[in-house]
């Protein structure tokens, strides 16, 4: 559905751009962002391939496990129902740490992970769980401490202070992390007192 109205979206603007003469400005314009898609994916793929280094050295000298400890008892508080031993955890665990140190393309794919082990739970049924749902709050709203896209972006274009934005950007992470526990154990409650899952 997304992919028909970007085609739709492309289409119109093109009709458009036609109709009122002005497709050498859509040309210019395709050209000078294919150009500066190229200059900030070079930018974001220099921070990424160091963060995603460090994550590895992180993982490799065992400070993984550690944050994987330290996240455990806020874990099966959130998740009661998910075994302790279950590979949904590390899973779940592993997702929250890249969030963390903010490895978004690092993230998804273990949240991927932890999706598939979260249906496996939910006996392959076609609902969402709690616990599904609780892990996409989580994974939506995560905490960053230090938000490498933003950073790179903010590089790529020559901004004179990158880093600046890290103190608020985890303030307003934390606004949203809380608040969307806090609703999602609004909707968790209300779906018990209805006979839900």
């Amino acid at each position: 559905m997304v992919n028909l109205i970007w085609v739709a979206m492309t289409i119109i603007g093109f009709v458009f751009a036609m109709v009122n003469g002005t497709m050498d400005e859509v040309n210019k314009a395709v050209f000078d962002g294919g150009k500066q898609a190229v200059t900030i994916c070079i930018g974001l793929v220099s921070v990424l391939v160091f963060w995603l280094g460090l994550m590895k050295i992180a993982e490799e000298s065992g400070l993984l496990k550690l944050f994987s400890k330290l996240f455990q008892p806020f874990l099966s508080l959130l998740f009661p129902r998910i075994p302790k031993d279950h590979p949904a955890f590390g899973y779940i665990l592993s997702n929250m740490v890249a969030n963390l140190f903010g490895l978004g393309n690092a993230a998804t794919p273990l949240g991927i992970k932890a999706m598939e082990q979260l249906k496996k739970l939910n006996k392959d049924s076609q609902e969402a769980s709690d616990e599904m749902i609780t892990f996409l709050t989580l994974n939506t709203s995560a905490i960053t401490l230090i938000p490498t896209t933003v950073i790179g972006i903010r590089m790529a274009y020559n901004s004179n202070n990158p880093t600046e934005i890290v103190g608020v950007t985890i303030l307003a992470q934390i606004v949203s992390f809380i608040g969307g526990l806090m609703i999602n154990s609004y909707f968790a409650r209300k779906r018990k007192r209805k006979g839900g899952k």
